[in-house]
């Protein structure tokens, strides 16, 4: 091995040691060792450089097992902030978490993508310095509505983001703050905080986006899975059967998003005469008191997107499908796309597979994005 490549090798390790304290997963060294399978020796010089950094410490003793008590080990909570950031079309939901990853405060403040990267940025890091005026930032997470390069950490071929392409998002920040700056986009980073707060650093899922638009994100061993190009998880451009000829974004015609997004569905309701629907919550509270249309729409849109899904999950085998965004709040849309799939796959596909509505919800993304930052904190090797 290259000095590079034992480096990254020990962060990694180092990234996993947090990783199951801050679950309670592991609580002593000796816990740890069994959990990563490695000789309690290396573990304990890793833990030891951890708590010199300030991110680990030790907090009394545990039960002996006919030995000497093992010293309990926890996440220093007072050792700094993560900073995250949602950036939205129309507003920025903003996250302080602790190196634990647990979300401590939110705000959320409207922004205009479209005044660009600078001023729209500079607005994010006005909160940013509010939430970490009194204390350390160890790393900032950021989270983008459109593809990303995340080695550059710049967004490719956004649709309605002027001025933003080729913008170097992490380095900008990187120079304010002078820490570790991880950039992905929404998809991704909702798949990660939602995978991560079900499975930890194992396990297979993923994570469907359905709001306004259409985005997934796909988790192999708790990592990220990014394909080729950056476009592993795109269903939205899924040709759906039965979907008609209606006009995409993407220049074809019967896309996924066109029959099963939450803007397609406000577009359907209009086309039935409903001019008092403008958004995707207005039809889901029509859903919720059994307006028949609306509830008939929504639940045909579970069935597009259970559709989209079941090759997917026959191909891929996960563990789970996780659903947010604002459609997974509808419990027939859940149900549709539930019915679908378990119809459409192979049975032992399905064997095991939860399809579910995520359980960090709203700030799914946030969780992703301070899971992502915390993944590529420099930590001590030895």
């Amino acid at each position: 091995m290259t000095p590079d490549t034992d480096r990254s090798a020990d962060e990694e390790l180092s990234r996993r040691i947090v990783d199951l304290i801050a679950r309670g997963e592991a609580r002593s060294r000796s816990e740890l060792a069994a959990a990563l399978g490695l000789a309690p020796s290396t573990v304990s010089l890793r833990v030891q450089s951890l708590i010199d950094a300030g991110i680990v410490d030790e907090r009394g003793e545990g039960t002996s097992r006919g030995g000497r008590r093992p010293r309990l080990l926890g996440i220093d909570e007072n050792s700094g902030v993560v900073l995250t950031v949602d950036l939205g079309g129309g507003h920025a939901r903003i996250g302080a978490h602790s190196l634990s990853g647990e979300l401590r405060e939110t705000r959320s403040i409207p922004v205009v993508l479209a005044d660009g990267p600078e001023a729209t940025l500079d607005a994010v890091c006005r909160v940013f310095d509010e939430l970490g005026r009194d204390t350390t930032i160890r790393a900032i997470g950021i989270s983008l509505p459109g593809p990303v390069d995340i080695a550059t950490g710049t967004v490719t071929q956004p649709s309605r983001m002027p001025g933003w392409p080729g913008f170097r998002v992490a380095e900008h920040v990187r120079q304010r703050y002078g820490v570790t700056v991880a950039v992905d986009n929404d998809a991704n980073l909702a798949a990660l905080g939602e995978h991560r707060a079900q499975f930890g650093a194992t396990g297979h899922s993923i994570t469907v986006k359905a709001g306004t638009a259409i985005g997934s994100g796909i988790i192999v061993d708790g990592h990220i899975h990014r394909g080729a190009t950056g476009a592993a998880g795109d269903i939205t451009h899924t040709r759906i059967d039965g979907s008609g000829d209606i006009p995409c974004s993407c220049g074809n015609t019967g896309c996924l998003e066109t029959v099963a997004s939450g803007a397609s569905l406000v577009r359907q309701m209009r086309e039935r005469g409903r001019t008092d629907v403008a958004t995707t919550v207005d039809v889901l509270a029509l859903a919720r008191d059994a307006e028949p249309e609306a509830t008939t729409i929504v639940r045909t849109a579970g069935t597009h997107l259970g559709q989209a899904l079941s090759g997917v999950v026959n191909f891929f085998n996960p563990h789970a499908v996780f659903l947010t965004g604002s459609m997974s709040a509808s419990e027939p849309f859940i149900a549709a796309v539930r019915s679908r799939v378990y119809e459409a796959c192979h049975p032992l596909a399905t064997q095991q597979l939860r399809i579910e509505a995520a359980q960090t919800r709203a700030d799914a993304i946030l969780y992703g994005a301070a899971r992502w930052a915390l993944d590529n904190l420099e930590l001590p090797t030895a």
